[in-house]
């Protein structure tokens, strides 16, 4: 197991550091003190070199001259928060709108727009780690009281990658973090996931308004292009959304939460590449990078459907819909959330 930091560029002049985990086995993890930015995920390739399973650039530019979260950590709240506006313990907050009406992954200044403190890196036989922090108050990104984050990153020698989210504060406010990470393990010059196969543990999925907004209605995935309880090629499914708004998935699945049986599989059926994604909550939402946006992507290329976004997290908007999980938190009260992958190749 080993640790190496690697300088990565300024943001606002501020230097940016990558620190590299990479394990027994060969596989790394590239993490930044950015926005705790999973900057890569390789693994060794059969003929002797190393692929990288999520999109990625070497230039920190293409990371942030664009509105998708590269790779990034999100919060205070990921995905949308209807108006701008909910209530906590009968106090009404009113929020940054930054999506139209409505706040989307945690406002402007959010966690993926800031340097992270790094409180420590660890290497032992078997695991490689490094914790981040971050502190924001209501001032910094609109939501009530000062929260301090914890993010944690290892690597295991059995190829995991473990993340956990913590969170205190020192007023009543919502902690609701995701991983942001675009995937796509298939061949360097794969223009598209279509040939990857996707399974998720889920019967159904979230209805949402013209603006991405859960109506609260769940609707069967059984019959639908959202329903992959069996693994399912996604070029096929991405065919069927080609006559919607979006092009592609922009969507939310309610998952049965486990970190012992994979939520979603994702598989690159020619090289042998896979990822499985085990989550603690409910939720996990799906965009299939539906824009040709020149900004970035993965080294410059761009091209729709290059890769899928995978954010596991409360299922959206829970503030109106108490339903979806509680994503509340109190003063003097600690909240973690475990996301990890694991991956073969």
């Amino acid at each position: 197991m080993d640790i190496a930091q690697v300088p990565f560029g300024h943001f606002k002049g501020e230097p940016v550091t990558k620190y590299v985990m990479t394990n027994d086995n060969g596989v790394q993890a590239g993490i930044l003190d950015f926005a705790g930015l999973l900057q890569s995920f390789k693994v060794p390739t059969k003929d002797g070199g190393m692929a990288d399973m999520v999109l990625t650039s070497e230039n920190l530019d293409e990371f942030t001259n664009n509105g998708f979260c590269t790779n990034r950590l999100i919060g205070r709240v990921a995905g949308r928060i209807a108006h701008g506006e909910f209530k906590i313990f009968g106090k009404t907050v009113n929020l940054e709108q930054n999506e139209g009406e409505n706040t989307l992954h945690g406002g402007t200044n959010g966690f993926y727009n800031h340097i992270w403190h790094v409180d420590d890196t660890n290497v032992t036989d078997d695991h490689a780690s490094i914790t981040l922090s971050l502190t924001l108050h209501e001032k910094d990104d609109t939501f009530p009281g000062t929260i301090h984050v914890t993010a944690t990153y290892t690597l295991d020698d059995d190829d995991n990658l473990t993340l956990k989210l913590g969170a205190t504060s020192d007023s009543d406010t919502v902690f609701n973090p995701t991983n942001h990470t675009y995937w796509n393990m298939a061949h360097a010059d794969a223009k598209t996931v279509d040939d990857l196969i996707l399974q998720v543990n889920s019967q159904y999925h979230l209805a949402v308004d013209g603006g991405k907004i859960p109506t609260g209605e769940k609707v069967a995935n059984a019959g639908t292009p959202f329903d992959f309880s069996t693994p399912t090629r996604l070029g096929d499914a991405l065919k069927q959304m080609a006559s919607t708004k979006e092009n592609g998935f922009d969507d939310i699945w309610v998952v049965e939460p486990s970190l012992t049986k994979p939520v979603a599989t994702l598989e690159d059926k020619a090289s042998g590449r896979k990822m499985e994604l085990f989550s603690d909550r409910n939720g996990l939402v799906m965009y299939t990078m539906n824009s040709d946006d020149k900004a970035v992507y993965n080294h410059g290329q761009v091209h729709p459907h290059l890769g899928i976004a995978m954010e596991a997290q409360t299922l959206p908007d829970a503030p109106h819909h108490p339903e979806f999980g509680d994503i509340n938190l109190r003063p003097n009260e600690k909240k973690e959330y475990t996301i990890k992958w694991h991956v073969e190749y």
